[in-house]
C-alpha cells in the first residue's frame, strides 16, 4: 500500500469518526469518537509532513548532484547532505 492510499484511508476514517460523534447520543461515546478523529488527524498531519520533507530532500539532493556534475554512485552522499542542509535551515 502506498502513502497516498494510507492518507485517503485516514481521511475517510476521520470523516466516519466525526460523523459517528455527531450521531450518537451518549456523550462519552461521542467524546471518544472525537478524540479518535483528532488522533487520526495528528497521524495524517505527521504523514503529510514526512512526505513534504522527503520531497524537499529529494529535490535538494538532485540539485546538489547536478551541481557536482552528476557523478555516479554518490546518491547517498547527496541525500545525506540535503538532509543536513534542510535541518540546519529549519532551525533558523
Amino acid at each position: 500500500m502506498d502513502q497516498k492510499t494510507d492518507e485517503r484511508k485516514l481521511e475517510h476514517q476521520i470523516e466516519l469518526a466525526e460523523r459517528m460523534a455527531s450521531t450518537v447520543t451518549d456523550r462519552t461515546t461521542a467524546q471518544r469518537f472525537r478524540a479518535f478523529a483528532q488522533e487520526l488527524a495528528r497521524i495524517l498531519q505527521a504523514l503529510l509532513t514526512a512526505r513534504r520533507r522527503r520531497q524537499e530532500t529529494k529535490a535538494r539532493a538532485y540539485q546538489l548532484w547536478e551541481n557536482a556534475g552528476r557523478p555516479p554512485g554518490r546518491d547517498q552522499e547527496f541525500w545525506l547532505q540535503a538532509e543536513r542542509e534542510l535541518k540546519e535551515n529549519n532551525r533558523d
